[in-house]
């Protein structure tokens, strides 16, 4: 039985927007909602780094362009971005403990990727969470590029989850079909 809905595509394809529309049709339909997606953060049309955005408008640091000055250190690097682990798990981590009180309840999130892979404790709640029996989630995974990455793989590989391949082409068709899907993981 399908529990589970993630979303996947090339950057900038409109996999947030899409997770954003979902969830305001699932809540308007009664279902519980909290996660959190990632955005943008641009200065002076440049795109600087990512934030965390939770769905109740808190908003932390994910990631943001590597200054030269910066020191090498133990800093998680992803291209161009250095990590900010200590901001995304404070903001992040505590949203998985009481995400799946009471019923139809969809926890989004949004992405499981690079940056968020740096941290051992999200992929031990994101696995968790994938088996607590009382919630659904409602996610984004990358598209398959290099080395794969275990937790995507993962999250791929179960029988329990539906992916939805968000292209150029079918980002404004599509919107129902993923609605539906939800909605059925909840029933």
């Amino acid at each position: 039985m399908m529990k589970h809905v993630f979303l996947t595509g090339v950057p900038g394809v409109g996999k947030t927007t899409l997770v954003k529309s979902v969830c305001e049709a699932v809540v308007s339909a009664g279902v519980s909602v909290s996660g959190f997606y990632t955005e943008e953060v641009r200065e002076r049309g440049r795109r600087v780094g990512f934030d965390v955005v939770t769905l109740t408008g808190d908003r932390g640091r994910l990631s943001r362009l590597s200054s030269e000055s910066a020191a090498g250190g133990r800093e998680h690097r992803v291209g161009q971005y250095v990590v900010d682990l200590q901001s995304f798990e404070s903001l992040a981590l505590p949203l998985f403990r009481n995400m799946c009180e009471g019923s139809k309840k969809v926890f989004v999130i949004d992405e499981i990727g690079k940056m968020e892979l740096f941290s051992q404790a999200f992929i031990r709640a994101v696995r968790q969470t994938l088996d607590a029996s009382s919630c659904s989630i409602l996610g984004t995974i990358p598209v398959p590029k290099g080395k794969p990455l275990a937790l995507v793989e993962e999250v791929r590989s179960r029988q329990d989850v539906k992916i939805f391949m968000v292209t150029k082409e079918n980002r404004d068709t599509i919107f129902d079909e993923i609605v539906s899907a939800v909605q059925e993981c909840v029933k």
